[in-house]
């Protein structure tokens, strides 16, 4: 049984990430899923404080949890991390251990984890293989 750390945020829901997901699923069964979502702050409020930056991501994660249970995954829990994706990831690495990462962003262009190096940055800190999964809207 692999165990997987499914970092997202903007794109918990897409259906690029519930597409590989569910091919994850098909080649192992046995597959279980944790959800990372990173408490980054909204852009759309006027003001924003930790708190409802961390309500968001755990609503968020929540969602996207009940979504990919329907899709009929195995979810063992979600995590709500730092607002730096990177430094989430290391921190859930610190406390338990996964056999992959993937990582779900917003198409190249629009995405601040992508122009940041997320992606690279999560497999040098992680040790373990990460998918980039790029959501298309």
């Amino acid at each position: 049984m692999a165990r997987y750390l499914v970092v997202a945020h903007q794109t918990a829901e897409s259906p690029e990430l519930r597409a590989v997901l569910s091919e994850v699923a098909a080649r192992d069964p046995e597959a279980v899923f944790t959800l990372l979502v990173p408490a980054t702050p909204s852009s759309d409020m006027l003001t924003w404080t930790d708190g409802i930056a961390l309500v968001v991501a755990q609503e968020t994660g929540d969602k996207a949890r009940r979504r990919f249970e329907a899709d009929g995954l195995r979810i063992d829990g979600v995590l709500v991390g730092d607002a730096n994706p990177v430094y989430a990831a290391a921190d859930a690495f610190n406390q338990d251990s996964w056999d992959q990462v993937i990582v779900s962003t917003l198409p190249v262009g629009f995405s601040r984890w992508l122009k940041q190096d997320v992606v690279s940055r999560i497999e040098r800190e992680a040790s373990v293989p990460v998918t980039h999964v790029a959501a298309t809207d």
